[in-house]
């Protein structure tokens, strides 16, 4: 059931994608910010308190469902993964700026790329050169297919429907709450940001592990033990300097902004970041995929067969 789960929702997601900023998504972020709101006063244990009330609710009630929906008839409850995964995964969720970059970059429109990385960051990309582009637009589609695509599928494959739930919602309160050095938190984000730590912890080195396999496997090692904790986000790192190390590019380093070079240690190896290099990483994510899916589909078989 879990193989065909996700395979419909990746054909489905391909159809009829679902956009970040969608209804479910704006929900839930409004509900995040209330809770802040009424419960941030910048102590740890009214993080915990409001990690609780954002996450156990709605992965009770994904939880809950399903077994009501298997117990009905097993078909229900296969539909009702596939709509979980529907929300909480998808390529397209990140797809379309790589892509608009790509053809911004082809066209030689320097301007636009900027202005499209720029939205995709949330961080202004005006001062960057056309090589800087590619390399960040190349570390936010690694990292996002991360968080879009294979770690949901991990949590998915341990937990069931409640799996890619708890993974996404603890994504976004780490990213909303935990500035745990930020004045205006305090302590209230240091629980988000430990728990999604620890969960993303396995899901994060699977994820590098299958960069590895499907590229360059000995430079995407090299790379992963000897770049990896210079990153700041230690997740990131990992997935980072094993897909650049796979597909033989250069991350990371220093790029142009607020007029000067802002230092990031060095990822990967091999040449500097291009368009053809841009098409390598989709490439590389793909057969990342494929693997994922032809591994879940052994298991599958051989549970099958007893």
């Amino acid at each position: 059931m879990k193989f065909l789960s996700l395979l419909a929702v990746l054909l489905l997601e391909q159809l009829r994608p679902l956009r970040a900023g969608n209804r479910v998504h704006a929900a839930f972020e409004r509900y995040v910010t209330m809770l802040e709101r009424q419960l941030n006063a910048g102590q740890y244990r009214q993080g915990v308190v409001a990690w609780l009330l954002a996450v156990g609710p709605v992965v009770l009630a994904t939880v809950l469902i399903y077994y009501v929906l298997y117990a009905v008839s097993p078909p229900f409850a296969w539909i009702w993964n596939i709509v979980i995964l529907y929300i909480t995964m998808g390529f397209r969720q990140f797809s379309h700026y790589f892509t608009e970059i790509i053809r911004a970059l082809r066209e030689g429109d320097i301007e636009s790329a900027r202005t499209i990385l720029g939205r995709w960051r949330g961080q202004s990309a005006e001062e960057f050169t056309a090589s800087e582009i590619a390399r960040v637009s190349i570390e936010l589609a690694l990292v996002g297919s991360h968080r879009h695509v294979f770690g949901p599928i991990a949590c998915f494959l341990v937990l069931g429907p409640a799996g890619p739930m708890l993974y996404r919602i603890s994504a976004i309160l780490a990213e909303k709450w935990g500035r745990s050095r930020d004045p205006e938190f305090g302590d209230f984000g240091v629980f988000a940001q430990k728990f999604f730590f620890w969960l993303d912890w396995l899901p994060a080195r699977l994820t590098a592990a299958s960069f590895a396999v499907v590229g360059n496997f000995e430079d995407a090692v090299y790379c992963w033990r000897t770049q990896a904790l210079a990153w700041a986000r230690g997740a990131h790192g990992l997935i980072l300097a094993s897909g650049g190390g796979a597909i033989g590019v250069r991350l990371g380093n220093p790029v142009h902004q607020g007029g000067s070079m802002q230092f990031r240690p060095e990822l990967g190896i091999g040449e500097e970041a291009d368009i053809d290099y841009m098409q390598s990483a989709v490439g590389l994510i793909w057969r990342a995929l494929v693997l994922w899916m032809f591994l879940v589909f052994i298991v599958t078989v051989a549970h099958s067969l007893g």
